[in-house]
């Protein structure tokens, strides 16, 4: 009885081997193929190098408003925004966005600096103010507004188009993922292909990944003039022959996303 099970197990395997042989599975045809993380060949060169020119650095400034604040918050940090400017020669960093968050995380907004010289340049900025009385001044006045903070340092993905501020009316969606660690590089590969799906409208506005802060960290922001727009925008990319492959093969590198609805500040530079 045992010899005569052992023996229908081989010519079982034995049938699948040839059926997987004679009749195999296209890329089209395994939908799972998909979703499998694609290998990356190691390298001695940074993910940041291959991916972003390092020496335009972006602050992410993340801030946290006590509920019954935000006025008092906004008048503030337009105060330091002035400040900032008045010392643009010497900081080498300009304020690119202002948001309020309308969508997500409410009483929060977002500030988004870059900063042109490289880490060397954001030392030289953090000296500066650091010794300046009036900035100092707005930082101990603002805590009185604030719940919690978070910074991170960013690049800007090199594919991405250049960021250009807005005009007139819109709003912006950030949407953020946390990726799987040794996963930045595939993700660059497929976005550079994805992201000529969503040239269209211009509604690409920036893409960024964390060098300092919260790691392996990406945002995607996009820029349109109403929650409708947005709704018809992506739905017209996935009509688009290739976007569903490329949100296929992403999706397996996260490790969780969320997006947020962002409205520009009365002083943001895009609006």
């Amino acid at each position: 009885m045992f010899k005569l099970r052992k023996a229908a197990n081989i010519c079982n395997v034995t049938a699948v081997r040839s059926f997987a042989s004679t009749n195999p599975l296209t890329e089209k045809d395994s939908w799972f193929s998909k979703l499998l993380v694609r290998k990356i060949e190691p390298t001695k060169e940074s993910h940041s190098r291959m991916l972003s020119d390092k020496e335009i650095i972006y602050a992410l400034h993340t801030h946290n408003v006590r509920p019954g604040s935000m006025v008092d918050y906004l008048k503030n940090y337009k105060e330091t925004v002035g400040l900032m400017e008045e010392k643009k020669a010497n900081l080498s960093c300009n304020l690119v966005a202002s948001w309020t968050v309308q969508v997500g995380d409410l009483d929060q907004c977002l500030h988004l600096w870059r900063y042109t010289g490289g880490f060397e340049k954001i030392d030289h900025a953090k000296a500066d103010l650091f010794h300046d009385p009036e900035y100092l001044g707005l930082m101990k006045d603002r805590a009185k507004y604030l719940r919690s903070r978070h910074l991170q340092y960013l690049l800007a993905f090199s594919y991405w188009p250049k960021i250009e501020m807005r005009t007139g009316t819109n709003i912006y969606e950030m949407r953020s993922y946390r990726l799987k660690p040794g996963t930045m590089i595939e993700w660059g590969n497929n976005w550079a292909r994805a992201i000529n799906f969503r040239k269209h409208n211009n509604e690409a506005f920036a893409g960024f990944f964390s060098q300092i802060g919260r790691l392996y960290n990406v945002h995607h922001i996009w820029c349109y003039k109403s929650l409708q727009a947005r709704k018809e925008t992506r739905e017209a990319a996935w009509r688009l022959p290739g976007w569903d492959e490329c949100v296929a093969y992403t999706v397996p590198l996260i490790r969780e996303m969320h997006c947020r609805v962002l409205s520009p500040t009365e002083f943001s530079p895009t609006q």
